[in-house]
């Protein structure tokens, strides 16, 4: 089977269900992220978008913590 989707492989088929409890999708100034929520606030995990100039925004990369 082959699949074509930007979505991770872990998302499709996950091992462990508990680890992705706290990941949720989200929309931050029109770019779609899957954020992770810890103590600090929101982490990026990925960038969901399929517009290229949106990974070269230096405050938006995976790591990084929102301010919402």
């Amino acid at each position: 089977m082959i699949l074509h989707t930007v979505v991770p492989y872990e998302l499709i088929f996950p091992t462990e269900s508990s680890r992705f409890l706290s990941q949720k999708m989200v929309t931050y100034n029109g770019i779609p992220l899957l954020v992770q929520e810890d103590q600090q606030g929101y982490r990026i995990v990925r960038i969901m978008s399929s517009n290229p100039m949106d990974y070269m925004s230096q405050d938006m990369c995976p790591g990084e913590y929102l301010s919402m």
